[in-house]
């Protein structure tokens, strides 16, 4: 496994200079890199000069978005619909399913809102009911999940890694569970995936969605979705995007009178999928975490959030996350000793450059390769003074 003293490319050089900022916010918004940002730039000379944009690349851009997403996260390149974000791809999954009368969906107490936004809506139209769960322990845990799901439980809507306290759903033994009655799992990996090495099979999910903006470096507005060869079919289709049906790639030749769908996920992309000036970009973002390798990426991150951990007051500061680094995401969040000072706190890493969240009364501090220890030092700095 390499560490970031081993890689083959210099990370910070990848990047722009934050002009003495220590950008600790990934998990909010990941920097494009210099290579991505020049990738964009050019998409949008193909805008300036049509006349120079190459008609293979409407499917030739997304295709490589779908090889390079598998890549990262264990999966086919058929699996892979390209998308918005993960908004898009839980919006798919509701939209894909014959409600009954009494069916519900299972969603944690304090889940982020897209789990709340899609599926209430759906509530309000008398298709389903929204059923909270709250954990019995400090953290939602699999047995939360298990305990809850029953016959009338059609998705489980659960992020792998909590967005508020960075807590990590041992997602195998819901997708088990739900297994045992025909529940989907729909998994959000937006806060693990291109952090922590990943094989989506293993988590059990029936699909995973994605946002492409954080961890994956990408622009704002790219994600994905995955599907699961035996969710493919189960799932019906609303509306589907022209160039998802079979036969796009010869329009000219294209059916008119019963269209089908094309295989696998490619039927879930969005529209304009081949978004060139996001997808380049995106495009270059995946090829770039591929090159340095998640396992360098996990490593070298959970240096430095163990050095947080190792290191923090615990005279002015807990830890908001697990103490156990298996059960937490790819960063750690720590509070103060109420509210008002952990807001406090929040207001000095902030006049002091160091960027960080306030989520839930807590500090998420999300550091990504491009960070050093002097990062690191400055965070420990201001917080011992807070």
């Amino acid at each position: 496994m390499k560490t970031r003293t081993e890689l083959d490319i210099d990370c910070r050089r990848e990047f722009a200079d934050f002009e003495g900022v220590s950008y600790l916010n990934v998990a909010l918004q990941g920097p494009m890199p210099l290579r991505a940002i020049q990738a964009s730039q050019a998409a949008l000379e193909w805008k300036k000069r049509p006349d120079r944009l190459p008609d293979s690349l409407y499917f030739d851009l997304p295709d490589r978005i779908r090889e390079r997403v598998a890549r990262i996260i264990g999966a086919e390149p058929d699996e892979i619909a390209v998308t918005s974000g993960a908004s898009a791809g839980l919006a798919a999954v509701a939209a894909g399913i014959d409600w009954k009368p009494g069916d519900e969906v299972l969603v944690a107490r304090g889940e982020f809102p897209a789990h709340f936004s899609t599926w209430l809506r759906y509530q309000q139209a008398g298709k389903l009911r929204v059923r909270v769960i709250a954990p019995r322990g400090r953290f939602i845990s699999a047995d939360d999940y298990i305990e809850n799901i029953g016959p009338q439980t059609r998705v489980v809507s659960a992020s792998l890694v909590r967005f508020d306290n960075g807590a990590r759903l041992d997602a195998a033994r819901v997708g088990e569970a739900c297994r045992k009655f025909g529940t989907a799992l729909a998994l959000d990996v937006t806060q693990f995936a291109g952090a922590i090495p990943l094989s989506i099979r293993e988590l059990g999910a029936s699909v995973a969605v994605c946002s492409g903006y954080k961890w994956l470096f990408g622009p704002y507005g790219t994600g994905f979705f995955w599907v699961s060869r035996e969710w493919t079919e189960r799932f019906t289709l609303g509306a589907v995007y022209f160039m998802a049906l079979e036969g796009a790639r010869k329009f000219h030749a294209m059916p008119v009178e019963n269209p089908q769908p094309a295989p696998g996920a490619r039927r879930w992309d969005s529209p304009e999928t081949a978004n060139f000036t996001n997808l380049a970009g995106f495009d270059s973002t995946l090829e770039f975490v591929l090159q340095i390798g998640v396992d360098a990426v996990a490593a070298h991150n959970a240096a430095l959030v163990e050095e947080i951990i190792a290191r923090l007051p615990r005279d002015r500061f807990h830890l908001a996350s697990p103490e156990q680094s298996q059960q937490r995401g790819p960063y750690v969040c720590v509070a103060a000793r109420s509210p008002e000072e952990t807001t406090a706190s929040y207001e000095k890493l902030q006049a002091a450059q160091v960027m960080v969240s306030l989520r839930e009364n807590a500090l998420r501090i999300s550091p990504h390769i491009y960070n050093t220890q002097e990062d690191i030092d400055r965070l420990l700095s201001v917080l011992a003074a807070a």
